[in-house]
């Protein structure tokens, strides 16, 4: 945990967006494996991370407004309990650790109800949770999202967008265990490996670091799959590998970096010119990310230049302006170019991605790989987010638009058919919005140049 006050000033500020009224924020539950007794590893819920740090499962914490209270609501550790699991605290002592009030009295939510006084939630994404609010609530699941307060998520993706010091000495720790990771992977990435293999010893590292991952990680010779799970291929020397993988720090802040790589260390000329491609679009958005633009805008500028060197290498053709209004650039690049990170790895999209990445000034749009873009907003100093272009070859996709005949101005698909097999390639990067600017997390980069990559073995 961080020290006590860190927390009761985000408490503080989140109860400033309201005057009255009750605010509810329910930690997750242990989620079984195969049975109540054989558990997944337990992960809290990220925004009572985020207010109460408090990492133990079946706790409520409710905010009374008009009194000025906050209580911490949950069950000692019984006898048995301890016979299993070893020594637990208290829920005295664990509200303490928080610096939060206690009382065993969950009545005090149902006579606040009687009495007709407004109960805000958040959304939970688990299903055990909302049955847990709706007997708290008296209610059916179904009635929950009466419950849910938009004016609460906005006042929580307000405080949660902006990183703290804290967090940010976090979020760097999780960079640079991240760069372990992916120099393990570029150097067990022989040929006649296995996909899983890597995969296993980036869960291996995490572990061994008394870590988890971020999220499951990406490890395939198919890019083309944007979120390609199967890990079943042997490596061989031409391949290109695409990593996509995190970890989280001590207190659960996550890093995402991407890195795609050939196997035995040679790209050919195709690889190599796309690669090139690719950086070129990564290095355009750090030349405009500050404070006051767009991510929208700068998600834009990369497709000109996605565009722009796709034309020029005979894959696309006529003005890539028009190329990027019409969405024809989608084909090759159908994601956004990147999301907000924190305590998740898109940060709090359980919340939903509408009102974390955007707001009244920037909407999202509803065009072909526009509308996959998670973040759209006005960055901020503090802010923290990912930066991931891409190029992929995606055989469904290709033939599809193909066959509709979409944005045959634009696209030459005469001269894709060599191009079915390719896969596809993503370099991603965390970065810091700063006052003037932005910065890497972490205190040493993955390697990303053609240069490094090749000369790594």
């Amino acid at each position: 945990m961080f020290d006590p006050a860190i927390y009761q000033t985000r408490r503080r500020r989140l109860q400033e967006h309201f005057s009255s009224g009750l605010v509810l924020l329910c930690s997750n539950f242990e989620s079984p494996f195969t049975a109540a007794a054989n558990c997944y590893r337990f992960r809290q819920d990220s925004s009572f991370l985020y207010f109460c740090g408090l990492e133990q499962p079946g706790l409520a914490l409710l905010f009374d407004l008009d009194a000025g209270r906050e209580i911490l609501f949950g069950t000692d550790p019984s006898l048995e309990e301890q016979v299993w699991s070893g020594l637990l605290p208290s829920l005295a002592e664990r509200a303490a650790s928080s610096g939060i009030g206690l009382s065993q009295l969950a009545t005090q939510l149902q006579q606040a109800l009687a009495m007709g006084r407004p109960v805000r939630l958040l959304p939970s994404s688990r299903a055990e949770n909302r049955l847990f609010q709706a007997d708290l609530l008296g209610i059916q699941v179904a009635e929950l999202p009466a419950f849910v307060s938009s004016e609460l998520i906005k006042a929580v993706v307000a405080l949660r967008s902006v990183k703290g010091a804290e967090e940010i000495a976090e979020l760097d720790q999780a960079a640079d265990l991240g760069y372990q990771l992916h120099c393990a992977a570029m150097k067990m990435a022989l040929a006649g490996t296995c996909e899983w293999e890597i995969a296993g010893e980036l869960e291996a590292l995490a572990a061994r670091a008394g870590r988890m991952l971020s999220f499951p990680a990406i490890v395939t010779t198919h890019g083309e799959i944007l979120h390609n799970h199967q890990q079943t291929r042997l490596l061989q020397d031409g391949d290109l590998l695409l990593v996509d993988a995190g970890v989280e720090s001590r207190r659960h802040y996550a890093s995402d970096h991407t890195r795609t790589f050939p196997v035995g260390g040679v790209f050919s000329p195709v690889q190599q010119e796309l690669y090139q491609l690719v950086l070129q679009c990564s290095d355009r958005a750090y030349e405009l990310i500050r404070p006051g633009i767009t991510f929208a805008e700068v998600h834009r500028e990369v497709c000109l230049v996605l565009s722009r060197g796709l034309t020029a290498l005979g894959l696309m053709r006529g003005d890539p302006q028009d190329a990027v209004a019409a969405g024809a650039h989608a084909l090759f690049m159908p994601h956004g170019l990147g999301h907000m990170l924190g305590l998740d790895v898109h940060d709090m999209e359980d919340l939903g991605e509408d009102l974390v990445g955007y707001d009244e000034q920037v909407r999202r749009s509803g065009q072909f790989g526009t509308r996959s873009l998670r973040l759209g907003r006005q960055l901020q100093e503090g802010f923290v987010l990912t930066v991931e272009p891409g190029v992929y070859f995606i055989p469904a996709l290709i033939e599809r638009w193909r066959a509709e005949q979409l944005h045959t101005d634009f696209i030459a698909y005469e001269q894709l058919g060599s191009y079915l097999n390719f896969g596809g390639i993503r370099v991603e990067d965390d970065v810091l919005v700063t006052a003037t600017g932005h910065r890497l997390l972490g205190h040493r980069r993955i390697p990303r140049t053609v240069e490094e990559l090749t000369g790594r073995q």
